[in-house]
């Protein structure tokens, strides 16, 4: 007998529940905006509509054998409904059924015919004039108005689970099948367009297809999910794979961190999860249903919920609900059937799920999988949204300095004039030279960043995309990997590190010889330019931090591998070159610098001799009398000086992985990566962390990139926010630093071995990445599908870099090409 109690929460309510005499562990069911369908008792088809206060069903007979497939159709007016047994394929009209039952008549439908096989999923037309039947390894396509057959359709190895019609291309359907396998079809040319390889080793059960970003989606036993771009031209490549139950381990721990923090100091906090981690260690969530999802996520600055909806996906398992972000490809929501003990399914056979556009409620219906009990549930998205909130700093961060430095803030030291000691030996020069000399970060005025003067060229919006190969050169006769790349600031000359100790400077056409730097015993992992260009830095394997200057070519600054008790991993100039910031282990470290520029001239002069004399080539310069045992000798030593003057560890106290920070114009933001999986963001105004990202990518965090932007090019002060991090074999994620969320993932290139390199456009609307598929992928801010693919490489791209001053990007890889890329 049916229930209409009902089990209420704030979350979810059951509405509905009904026993049937036949088991309904994996009984077909269908769930529209306005109705749910379900066979009752084998073969009597039940339709019932959260809108009839009087809770009463329609029931429809004309099935005399198990019903194995229903779905309802897509217009309203005639509201179809269709429904498929070993003996019949019947349509029915829901609203003419409806009336006569009203009537007292019994409600009749239309048979399409028979297949003589069982039917296991059914799918209509955009405009419903037909029906597409799966019975067996076949699809046939059947006209709902002459009762015909139209086409049928062969191909798969397999039973043909799941079918949709492609919304944009009428006449095309895709389908999936137990041979885990996809198939593109033209049903009214009766051909096969593309088939795809064996994606996972279980049966593809559900999918769908989304229009707005013109993706295909589906799910397999074993809970995998994965996405297929069907924009034409991109080859049906796969934009991203999620594995679910690895998301809800995610999801699960940043709620459990979010919990810990609100607690007070010495409480601990359990999660439900956390007790039962254990006997859930081998579960998997079989996708039994997809489904589309408009969900308004949490606004950022105010808490309430944003007007704007974001793309999601309803996932419908065994145990659970869960909404998918199609942007970020993470969890949103997940609901747990065995936290509301109250619900009479605990364990689902089969699932259907709803949500009308631009709402607050959902609708669920499910089959018990160890029992004869069907039910309705309604969910509040609200509710559902609210008692899972994304965690949020206390406050707002932005990049963009929003207050004055504070007297106890490091920076402080920034904007006071610092008194190194006088050293002993530190010849005078004529004042007009000490002048001349004099570095700008020591001035008592800083020069502005650019932003308010007008810049010699603009930036082109027109032909913004870089994808004409017009130069390709070698950095060395012999192949070696290139490590790092860096445009300077005007976007004139190009640094990039070399696995083999050398740091070359290029012109940014690449023509001409470049300009060597060589001075590291070990490969150089980092390149760094000041903000007024005349200053080079770079790190290297024998873990030694090196300042250079660019006019002379020339050693200025030495931080020996002694200097910090670990390597130096990541380094450069911060706060407007008035820094020096780098990580060291596990923690970051501000460095006030000198630049001395009254070397001796005689020594400046033999030193630049010795290394003439011995250079083998434009590309190398080789040790001489200035070094002994590989040290240089005193008198040729620069006479620059530093001296820390803050650091701070990461919270979990593993060492760091990449760093970043803003030096093109003030930002108190700093952002490290750290081997636990995590991004930290430090406020250097307040001297502390203010919020940590947990489970940020699968691996640790190769690199973090900033949107810096370029002075020759205005963006929106809140896109300086975003940040993108990249790990090997878990691809490329945007950040947004306000809401500290992932609001979007770049998985369609292949990295997963080599770490490679990201970067962002000056304008903000591209996202460039190296790949080992010997291509470089851009990417559109807006799409998770790659823009374009810059092919003619010979090896892994394993760094990129666009030119602040025009629609130009340059790829390096690691048998040491450059190749320079510009706009049409």
């Amino acid at each position: 007998m049916p229930s209409t109690d009902g089990h209420t929460s704030d979350i979810v309510t059951e509405r509905y529940v009904v026993e049937s005499k036949k088991s309904a562990a994996h009984a077909p069911l269908a769930c529209s905006t306005q109705h749910c369908a379900f066979p009752l008792d084998g073969n009597r088809l039940c339709v019932w509509s959260p809108k009839d206060p009087s809770h009463q069903l329609l029931t429809l007979q004309g099935h005399h054998q198990l019903i194995t497939a229903v779905v309802f159709g897509n217009q309203m007016d005639p509201f179809l409904l269709c429904s498929a047994s070993d003996d019949y394929i019947i349509v029915w009209n829901v609203d003419e059924c409806r009336e006569k039952t009203l009537k007292g008549l019994t409600p009749r439908g239309t048979i399409l015919g028979s297949l003589l096989q069982t039917v296991l999923c059914l799918r209509f037309s955009l405009d419903d004039r037909a029906v597409a039947v799966c019975a067996g390894n076949k699809i046939s396509v059947m006209d709902v108005e002459k009762q015909s057959v139209l086409v049928e359709l062969k191909g798969h190895g397999g039973s043909v689970t799941a079918v949709e019609f492609c919304p944009w291309q009428a006449h095309t359907i895709v389908s999936v099948s137990e041979d885990r396998s996809f198939k593109v079809w033209d049903f009214c040319m009766g051909s096969l367009i593309y088939s795809s390889s064996i994606l996972t080793a279980y049966p593809l059960l559900s999918l769908l297809i989304n229009e707005e970003n013109q993706q295909l989606v589906t799910g397999s036993a074993d809970g995998q999910l994965w996405i297929f771009s069907l924009i034409e031209g991109r080859r049906y490549h796969c934009v991203a794979h999620v594995d679910l139950r690895k998301k809800t381990e995610t999801f699960t721990t940043r709620r459990m961190m979010f919990e810990q923090c609100r607690l007070p100091e010495g409480h601990q906090y359990h999660c439900r999860h956390e007790v039962d981690k254990r006997g859930e260690a081998e579960a998997t969530f079989p996708i039994l249903n997809l489904a589309h999802c408009d969900l308004c996520l949490p606004d950022s600055q105010c808490g309430a919920f944003a007007s704007e909806c974001t793309t999601c996906l309803w996932i419908g398992s065994s145990t659970a609900l869960f909404i998918l972000n199609l942007a970020s490809f993470e969890l949103e929501a997940a609901l747990h059937f065995k936290e509301f003990q109250s619900l009479s399914v605990q364990v689902a056979g089969s699932c259907a799920v709803m949500s009308e556009p631009i709402s607050t409620k959902a609708f669920c219906i499910l089959s018990s999988m160890f029992g004869s009990k069907i039910a309705v549930l309604e969910i509040s998205l609200s509710a559902l949204l609210s008692a899972q909130q994304y965690p949020r700093a206390g406050r707002m961060l932005s990049v963009l300095a929003s207050s004055c430095v504070l007297p106890t803030s490091p920076l402080y030291f920034g904007i006071i004039k610092e008194k190194f000691p006088k050293l002993a030996n530190t010849k005078r020069h004529a004042v007009k030279n000490v002048v001349e000399d004099k570095p700008l970060v020591f001035h008592s005025k800083v020069r502005s960043s650019g932003y308010t003067s007008k810049p010699h060229k603009e930036y082109s919006l027109e032909s913004f995309l870089p994808r004409n190969l017009s130069r390709k050169v070698a950095v060395a006769q012999e192949p070696v990997a290139v490590n790092c790349l860096q445009f300077s600031g005007d976007g004139q000359q190009l640094a990039c590190g070399l696995g083999n100790h050398l740091s070359l400077v290029f012109d940014a056409s690449l023509s001409g010889a470049p300009a060597a730097f060589s001075g590291h015993d070990g490969a150089v992992g980092t390149v760094c330019w000041s903000h007024d260009k005349r200053w080079l830095l770079s790190t290297g394997r024998d873990q030694t931090l090196r300042v250079w200057s660019v006019h002379r070519t020339e050693l200025m600054l030495l931080l020996a591998p002694d200097a910090f008790p670990k390597p130096v991993i990541s380094a450069q100039f911060y706060y407007m070159d008035t820094f020096i910031l780098l990580s060291s282990g596990p923690e970051f470290c501000l460095l006030k610098y000198h630049i001395d520029l009254c070397r001796d001239d005689i020594c400046r002069e033999e030193l630049v001799l010795s290394c003439t004399r011995s250079s083998e080539s434009m590309f190398a310069c080789a040790s001489a009398s200035p070094w002994t045992n590989g040290k240089m000798n005193n008198k040729y030593k620069p006479k620059s000086r530093y001296k820390p003057i803050f650091r701070l560890p990461l919270t979990s106290g593993v060492d760091i992985t990449s760093l970043s920070a803003v030096n093109d114009f003030y930002s108190h933001i700093i952002l490290t990566a750290g081997r636990d999986r995590t991004v930290e963001i430090f406020d250097l105004n307040a001297g502390c962390s203010a919020a940590v990202l947990a489970e940020v990518h699968s691996r640790p965090v190769h690199r973090i990139c900033q949107n810096k932007g370029s002075s020759f090019i205005a963006q929106q002060s809140l896109a300086y926010n975003l940040f993108l991090t990249t790990a090997v074999g878990d691809g490329v994620r945007l950040w947004d630093l306000r809401n500290l969320r992932c609001v979007r993932c770049f998985e369609g290139h292949p990295n997963r071995s080599y770490p490679c390199g990201v970067a962002f456009s000056p304008c903000g609307r591209l996202m460039a990445c190296g790949a080992e598929d010997r291509h470089a992928y851009v990417y559109e801010m807006g799409s998770s599908s790659f823009l374009h693919r810059l092919g003619g490489h010979t090896d892994t791209i394993t760094e990129v870099a666009f030119n602040p001053a025009a629609p130009q990007l340059v790829t390096a890889t690691l048998d040491g090409k450059l190749q320079l890329f510009v706009a049409e």
